[in-house]
């Protein structure tokens, strides 16, 4: 039988996984440590019981961390104070680069499971040659979420432009609702109107992920690449934010476009999976379209790989940390996580389908991926992603920054990142 129980942590919240009863052997603890939120302490206690079920002899507690820039330099602490928990949540991409991971993290490039993930997601969570990490989830994207019953009754169609965008906005103002959701207490959602626009940073610029990292491309000197700003301050200098937009958190934001109290919320599609385990009656009522660019005919989608687990290379468990990943990365681990996280998109594990009846919102983005109107973010192209983004993009929505300003600020950001990697014409 296991049973749940609360741990104390840093993290506002933690919880544990723990088995009462089994064979006479010895037990192991292996330590899990993932970011907060309903839908991903869900996933993670999911796939707990389910590999205690299948290991008596293992227990498995799971902590949970802060997300932001908070979580981020928890996660670098704890490495460098060889303190990590055997198994830990991070990004995939860029972030993972910054961890120095061929020192730092644990070498899982032969387990077996490794055979049936996709190479677009083992390219995002290796590093000279060798895989670090599995996928937490599936493919995501970056867009608008929308409440189809504010569209509905103002006669409103997704829009395919950001002019379309910005006169839909004007007429949800106009009729005395909140046109955008902002929620700059999470300050790492202030981020989106930024990221989710490379897709068409990279119709306009084909080449700007490439000469990005090689010094050859800036934000402020790009001007596909500056509109991205420049929406965020758009939306603030038109009043179309929420009068709390400063203190409002990613729960709050969530809330606010399921329930009808704001028309949009800029965010990845991971928040249907939260929205499952908060406001599941209000899935229904919620759409998504991609941030939409200057031309209507080059409309395509941002894509997020997966976020990604990894083991420590410090960890005292190193076989069941091993063992766990190749779990969580199988077709039974993936379609547990499934079972109660809703999917974000297409997995990225080979026979791990999607299930017939998915949110109207994960609809709506699969008509991108079919005719391949898609692209991956900046952050798994580059190597380099900027950590004070999230701060910065606070400001410009804020209206303390103006855009142009704050690209070139972004710009040294990456700039000390560059450095910090080694990479070369720094």
């Amino acid at each position: 039988m296991t049973r749940h129980t609360l741990i104390r942590t840093c993290a506002p919240i933690a919880l544990a996984s723990l088995l009462a009863c089994g064979p006479a052997s010895a037990q192991t603890t292996l330590t899990f440590l993932m970011v907060t939120g309903s839908d991903s302490m869900a996933a993670a206690e999911a796939l707990a019981k389910a590999y205690e079920a299948k290991h008596p002899d293992v227990t498995v507690e799971i902590e949970a961390r802060p997300g932001g820039s908070e979580g981020d330099n928890l996660i670098k602490t704890r490495l460098a104070t060889s303190e990590m928990p055997d198994v830990f949540l991070y990004n995939s991409g860029s972030l993972m680069q910054a961890l120095k991971p061929e020192t730092a993290l644990l070498d899982i490039s032969d387990l077996p499971s490794q055979a049936g993930v996709a190479k677009d997601f083992k390219d995002v969570v290796s590093a000279g040659g060798k895989v670090y990490g599995v996928p937490f989830g599936t493919t995501m994207a970056g867009g608008i979420f929308y409440n189809k019953d504010i569209y509905r009754e103002l006669g409103l169609s997704p829009p395919k432009t950001w002019a379309e965008f910005m006169a839909n906005n004007e007429k949800i103002k106009a009729a005395g609702k909140v046109a955008v959701a902002q929620t700059y207490g999470a300050t790492w959602t202030s981020q989106l109107f930024v990221l989710a626009d490379f897709y068409n940073v990279q119709k306009a610029v084909p080449n700007f992920a490439a000469d990005y990292t090689a010094n050859r491309a800036k934000y402020a000197t790009t001007p596909a690449a500056l509109k991205g700003f420049e929406h965020l301050a758009e939306v603030h200098e038109k009043g179309l934010q929420n009068p709390d937009f400063g203190a409002a958190t990613y729960e709050d934001g969530l809330a606010m476009v399921a329930t009808g109290q704001a028309a949009h919320y800029p965010m990845l599609s991971f928040a249907v999976g939260a929205l499952k385990q908060t406001n599941p009656d209000d899935l229904k009522n919620l759409g998504f379209f991609s941030q939409p660019g200057d031309d209507a005919a080059q409309n395509g989608l941002t894509v997020w790989m997966p976020m990604a687990l990894f083991a420590p290379a410090t960890t005292p468990n190193k076989e069941v940390a091993r063992d766990f990943l190749d779990f969580v990365a199988s077709v039974e681990g993936c379609k547990v996580g499934m079972s109660v996280n809703t999917v974000q998109g297409p997995s990225v594990v080979q026979g791990c389908d999607l299930p017939a009846d998915v949110p109207p919102a994960i609809s709506d983005m699969l008509p991108y991926f079919k005719e391949g109107r898609t692209a991956p973010a900046l952050e798994f192209l580059s190597p380099i992603k900027g950590p004070s983004l999230e701060q910065i993009t606070v400001e410009v929505g804020s209206g303390m920054r103006a855009p142009a300003e704050a690209a070139a600020l972004y710009d040294e950001d990456v700039r000390k990142q560059a450095k910090q990697l080694g990479l070369p014409n720094w």
